[in-house]
């Protein structure tokens, strides 16, 4: 009996453990607004931190963790003219991580609270969550 209790009890204990690790984001893409730049860890590994732009004064970048909700490699802003948006993460309602051309902005605050950055980096990070898969990534935003 002491035997197969045992068992069970450890049964269930790797039942658990492989639960929380499912749960857990094999992709985030951390945003800190107040140094404006993107930390892209994948299985707890740093492999890229790139200069972003997030929302201007006026225009609020939100705070706090989200999943992707839809993705495209290339959108344009129905809001802004039309504005290209390439390789964009849609993580709540009409704001999205996505490339720019306005590189010389990159590292201080330009947008309307979309993060923007690099085209090319934009793209290293589509492609990533592409692998991971959309349900594996998260956006980390804090100040």
């Amino acid at each position: 009996m002491g035997k197969l209790f045992g068992a069970i009890t450890l049964s269930i204990a790797i039942v658990l453990s492989g639960v929380s690790t499912s749960l857990a984001a094999k992709l985030v893409a951390y945003v800190d607004i107040s140094s404006q730049t993107m930390t892209v860890k994948k299985n707890g590994k740093t492999m890229h931190r790139w200069k972003v732009s997030t929302g201007r004064k006026g225009y609020r970048t939100p705070h706090g963790t989200y999943s992707p909700k839809r993705m495209h490699k290339m959108w344009y802003s129905r809001k802004y003219d039309n504005s290209p948006m390439p390789y964009s993460i849609f993580f709540r309602g009409g704001y999205a991580i996505h490339g720019t051309n306005y590189v010389s902005r990159l590292g201080r605050v330009a947008s309307h609270g979309c993060v923007r950055l690099k085209t090319a980096n934009a793209k290293r990070l589509y492609d990533l969550t592409h692998q991971v898969g959309a349900r594996n990534m998260r956006v980390v935003i804090k100040h």
